[in-house]
């Protein structure tokens, strides 16, 4: 049976990945294959234009931010009172230091005078500007941006970079008087041949740039080859297209030529690849994927088998070790054996069943340390030493005539008493156990002979909420017998309750002797008790919070020499039959 179990693991296991892997196989390679002996030209005219379409997009929105500085300087100049003001250069040249390509901006008279030149270098001697086609241009057409083709520029001394030109004829204030004039903004080329030189057709594929208008070249990688007559390219069948890709047959080589058309600027970008790059891959294709497919399906058949075989046996083992522990044997473990996560997998089912065990002494240790702490505050409550001190001031009223003193503080004693053992149970509503601190504070105040006073401050919608029983009065007794009745004035114990967030906060603030730095660092550590008082101490109502609650939650101090003391309680605000069904474990 268990032998039959287990081949029908292992069977499935192997079937299953040899089937699924295969049909994916062949359908994927049957497909791929397919589709790229269909549409491998289809795929290369596409591929190549979409290269082209990028370097066009990235080049027109180049010379459009180029265009866009020169229009934001040409607004700034009309608008300005005068452009020899020192105000005007300063803003140049803060927008020319927004592009790095920016290389010189120049402002000339009608008369080819220079007005202004950022920056300030030394222009070149019988330097005749209106000889130049770009300010022939800015003239004829005022409203027209002029955008040159690539050159040298040849305005300044020592200048030899290859620029594009931008111009337009514009309307000056200078020197008071309104001129025509032209301005001119020269931009660094390298930063269009750096994108057009970063694209690549294939291994002998690229790209170059047409001037539509004039059919000159304005990039071409392999330009002095053009020049020296050694290369040719068919710019009628760019200059006849504004966008497409097109078969190119007059050369040796079969060429896909790619065309788009930047309108901004008036420039074409040609792509050309050659077609038998593109194509060869496809009986390469033929070849190797009958070859592929055969490997593959040799591969998954061993590897399933292997694998289906590695895998039942440690499941099935592991398997029969649950079902062990399933009928309460928990000193079962599990034996780790096989692949690596059928190891690991038994490792946690170890650490599972350690950790369940652990937890279900750790249970009953809580349900224990919780019953005898809870034990401990109710006896606490009811020593000897507090009954016998409140019995005989009342027998010094009854002497005395304090009838209605009297009757206080019987009645405080007996709500004290009725809280305290009331039920049996060890959460109560906030505003019991406020109630029971009040009749506390009351039965104090009369023996102490009104040495304090106290107030009892809580927000209406915290009331309802449950608490622990006996956190609050341990903490008021401390009070009394650390800080008010060792000091000479008369002291005062206000006890706060508020709502902060999803948690319950009690304050429970005296103006007695206070604490130390290093006593009140030791008190919140935990390492200080005290043999005064009732018994029960601030660390009981500590470890019963944190036993309830959580670690998170419980007491916390602040204090200083001569200033007083301040406890706070925090703990999760928590419905009164929620707190009840927790104390039952449910």
């Amino acid at each position: 049976m268990k032998s039959g179990n287990s081949r029908s693991i292992q069977y499935i296991l192997s079937v299953s990945l040899i089937l699924f892997s295969v049909f994916i196989i062949v359908v994927v390679s049957t497909v791929l294959y397919s589709r790229f002996a269909t549409t491998a030209e289809e795929n290369a005219f596409r591929n190549s234009q979409q290269i082209v379409d990028q370097v066009s997009y990235s080049l027109e929105n180049n010379v459009q931010a180029t265009s866009d500085l020169f229009n934001m300087m040409y607004h700034t100049i009309t608008q300005s009172g005068d452009v020899d003001t020192e105000s005007l250069h300063r803003q140049l040249a803060t927008m020319m230091s927004t592009r790095a390509d920016t290389v010189s901006l120049a402002l000339f008279d009608d008369k080819g005078q220079l007005v202004m030149d950022l920056p300030d270098v030394t222009m070149k001697n019988a330097l005749d500007v209106t000889s130049e086609s770009w300010f022939q241009s800015a003239l004829d057409t005022p409203s027209h941006l002029s955008i040159s083709l690539p050159h040298v520029q040849n305005l300044y001394k020592e200048q030899f970079r290859w620029v594009v030109s931008l111009s337009k004829s514009i309307t000056m204030i200078h020197n008071g008087k309104p001129i025509q004039g032209v301005l001119l903004l020269d931009v660094n080329f390298n930063t269009i041949d750096e994108l057009s030189d970063r694209v690549s057709l294939g291994e002998k594929g690229y790209v170059y740039i047409l001037d539509e208008s004039a059919g000159n070249i304005v990039y071409h990688p392999q330009l002095q080859l053009i020049y020296a007559g050694l290369k040719n390219e068919n710019v009628e069948l760019a200059l006849k297209h504004t966008y497409g890709s097109y078969i190119d047959k007059t050369s040796n080589s079969t060429k896909i030529i790619s065309v788009q058309t930047i309108g901004n600027v008036g420039w074409k970008v040609v792509g050309v690849s050659y077609k038998d790059e593109a194509m060869t891959s496809i009986s390469e294709l033929n070849r190797s994927m009958f070859q592929l497919l055969l490997a593959l399906i040799l591969i998954v058949v061993l590897l399933s088998s292997i694998v289906s075989r590695r895998i039942s046996r440690p499941i099935k083992q592991l398997e029969l070790t649950m079902k062990n522990v399933e009928h309460g044997n928990f000193e079962q473990t599990a034996v780790g054996e096989g692949p690596l996560e059928v190891r690991q997998l038994a490792d946690r089912f170890n650490i599972m069943i350690g950790t369940i065990k652990k937890l279900m002494r750790q249970i009953v240790t809580e349900q224990e340390s919780k019953r005898t702490y809870e034990l401990e505050a109710l006896q606490a409550q009811i020593n000897p030493h507090f009954l016998y001190n409140t019995l005989n001031s009342v027998v010094r009223m009854v002497g005395m005539n304090k009838n209605e003193e009297v009757t206080t503080m019987i009645t405080s004693l007996s709500k004290l008493f009725r809280i305290s053992l009331g039920k049996g149970k060890s959460v109560i509503a906030i505003a019991d156990e406020l109630e029971h601190a009040r009749n506390y504070l009351v039965i104090q105040q009369m023996r102490f002979k009104n040495k304090f006073d106290f107030s009892i401050e809580a927000e209406d919608v915290a009331l309802n909420y449950a608490t622990l029983k006996l956190i609050v009065q341990p903490l008021i007794e401390n009070a009394l017998v650390h800080g008010i009745e060792p000091s000479v004035d008369k002291g005062y114990i206000r006890v706060k309750v508020k709502l902060d967030g999803q948690d319950i906060v009690i304050e429970v603030r005296d103006n007695g002797l206070g604490m130390s730095e290093e006593r009140l660092k030791q008190v919140n550590a935990g390492h200080v008790t005290s043999s005064k008082g009732s018994g029960v101490g601030v660390m009981n109502v500590q470890e019963r919070i944190r036993l309830f609650y959580g670690q998170a939650y419980g007491l916390h101090f602040e204090s200083e020499l001569e200033e007083g003391t301040t406890v706070t309680i925090r703990f999760p605000a928590m419905e009164l039959k929620q707190a009840e069904g927790r104390e039952r474990g449910e």
